[in-house]
């Protein structure tokens, strides 16, 4: 089954081979829901969940089984650089992951030129950049008539940006505690957002897509590292209390390593919002 084509332990072996396993769950999900529901009068209006969800079930099984690994091995550990010598390796996996589901969605986004594939995405993407007139916005970026406008100063961006990420970040946690693998939705649900954006950007020209993949990944990847990290430790935690329960020395040490993680997931997602509010504008 596509689904159990790659394990965790083969992954950390060679983190960068995810990346084609996100192309191929990416383009398998944009795909079935172009050809079968793109007709559907009802279900073509969800295509843009539709998409994320299918991508999650193909992601799922091993996102269960890195988390359950990765619990394991943190009881052995204490420390900052322990962590991150035990856990890079599933990083550095999803993160591929994570590139490969943006490279897709935004390859066959601009190829299928169907409108209704990322319809819930293009929608967020305007309630971010022109909350005032969203419903003119989601009309002005169609395939037909693409344009980027400006935003607010850049203090305010900074704050707003930040808040944001802090959210998607108490939301990433919450999904994992209360199921370990779940967390994955936010992260493909965000890889789609971000593939709209640089439809959006680059125009749907397909040429440019290199471009703005840059564009988006120069803030993008440590916004997503740490997602990622605060993902592996709400899934961390809550195997961590079922397995050994909360009076149990080894929880005690997964509970400082959680606590550690999410403290670098907020130093990271800062450094991330200074970098898209300050270098990426600058760059491009």
């Amino acid at each position: 089954m596509l689904e159990s084509l790659i394990n965790p332990k083969r992954a950390e072996k060679g983190p960068w081979k995810m990346l084609f396993i996100g192309i191929l769950y990416a383009s398998l999900s944009i795909l079935l829901v172009h050809f079968l529901f793109g007709s559907d009068p009802v279900l073509s209006r969800y295509s843009g969940m539709i998409v994320v969800t299918f991508c999650v079930m193909f992601s799922l099984p091993f996102m269960y089984y890195l988390i359950k690994e990765e619990e394991v091995v943190d009881e052995q550990v204490e420390g900052f650089f322990g962590i991150w010598r035990v856990h890079k390796k599933a990083i550095f996996a999803l993160m591929w992951l994570f590139l490969g589901f943006i490279l897709a969605f935004s390859f066959w986004y601009i190829v299928l030129q169907d409108q209704t594939l990322f319809n819930a995405q293009v929608e967020t993407y305007c309630i971010i950049n022109s909350p005032g007139n969203t419903e003119g916005c989601v009309a002005r970026y169609s395939f037909e008539q693409a344009r980027v406008t400006g935003g607010a100063t850049n203090g305010a961006r900074f704050l707003s940006i930040l808040e944001n990420n802090i959210y998607v970040m108490i939301f990433t946690l919450g999904f994992s505690l209360i199921f370990g693998a779940g967390a994955i939705f936010v992260l493909a649900w965000n890889a789609s957002v971000i593939s709209t954006a640089i439809g959006i950007f680059t125009k749907y020209s397909l040429k440019d897509i290199p471009f703005g993949v840059a564009r988006y990944m120069i803030h993008g990847m440590p916004e997503i590292m740490a997602y990622f990290i605060t993902a592996l430790a709400g899934g961390i935690f809550g195997i961590g209390i079922i397995k050994n329960g909360i009076r149990n020395r080894r929880f005690l040490r997964v509970l400082e390593n959680v606590i550690m993680l999410l403290f670098v997931s907020i130093i990271i997602l800062i450094i991330a919002a200074l970098i898209e509010v300050y270098i990426t504008p600058f760059l491009f």
